[in-house]
């Protein structure tokens, strides 16, 4: 006769108690510093040139750095202000373009991909995979502070609008060359790809590709909507990539402006 023995030990419950943080060898805390650098970089650039309040505009070629589009205070040159001046003075600590710095910070900030990006940098949450976090609970978006993330939808369209206003401000100067008329200069290119970069980004936004055919349970009788959510499809692929493109293109572009604006350098012609 078989005799049947039974265990009377119980499994363990709960998580496995491991005193190191993350048992991995490898680098893993290189890409959340990377992060936080370059995110840290943009920040402190930015912010000190819309406080600067100066250098932002090329009367010869009508070069208008983004960080001042569209230019709305009553201290803005008239030709750099593309909807008018707004009848006041903006104290120091006012950016002359009120309109669209919040509405951009608040489209970048909610953004999926930057909040992946900072809250694994900076809010470490989690650091890195298999990495332990620092917080006790994880609470996720249900707190009022981060309730705010589910407005990116609404910000994906007012950023449309001021992309195309970024698109303006990089057609004029090509009618401003250095005689009149058509021209090219280095000043044109650099701002040329910054548009397509910003472009990548805006229509590689997660929310685009939803608007494009998220709601739709079949394609098969809206090719077209098929068609544009298959190319924006292939910018989300790479949203990562057009968004820390469109940050080193905005820097390079306020950048290249600043200096000829200044008088320290000249701009480059290369037409007229």
């Amino acid at each position: 006769m078989e005799s049947t023995v039974t265990s009377t030990s119980s499994p363990p419950t709960g998580r496995a108690r491991i005193p190191r943080r993350t048992l991995r060898t490898d680098r893993w805390w290189l890409g959340p510093v990377l992060t936080t650098l370059g995110l840290a970089a943009f920040v402190f650039y930015a912010t000190a040139r819309v406080f600067q309040q100066d250098h932002y505009w090329v009367g010869e070629h009508h070069y208008l750095t983004p960080f001042y589009s569209p230019c709305l205070a009553a201290q803005c040159v008239p030709e750099a202000s593309l909807f008018g001046r707004l009848p006041v003075e903006f104290p120091p600590l006012v950016p002359y373009a009120l309109l669209s710095l919040p509405i951009l910070l608040l489209f970048r900030v909610t953004c999926y991909y930057y909040r992946k990006a900072y809250y694994r940098s900076i809010w470490q949450a989690p650091t890195a995979c298999a990495v332990q976090e620092p917080h006790r609970t994880y609470t996720g978006e249900t707190r009022p502070l981060m309730l705010g993330q589910n407005g990116h939808r609404y910000f994906f369209y007012l950023v449309g609008a001021i992309t195309l206003i970024n698109t303006w401000d990089m057609a004029v100067p090509f009618f401003h060359g250095s005689d009149g008329g058509f021209g090219v200069g280095l000043g044109n290119l650099i701002m040329f790809v910054n548009v397509l970069m910003l472009w990548g980004y805006t229509l590689g936004c997660h929310s685009c590709r939803h608007v494009m055919g998220g709601r739709l349970k079949s394609f098969g009788k809206r090719p077209v909507r098929y068609w544009l959510w298959s190319r924006i499809s292939v910018l989300n692929s790479r949203h990562m990539l057009f968004g820390w493109l469109s940050i080193a293109t905005l820097m390079t572009t306020d950048f290249y402006i600043s200096l000829v604006a200044s008088g320290t350098i000249t701009d480059l012609r290369l037409f007229n």
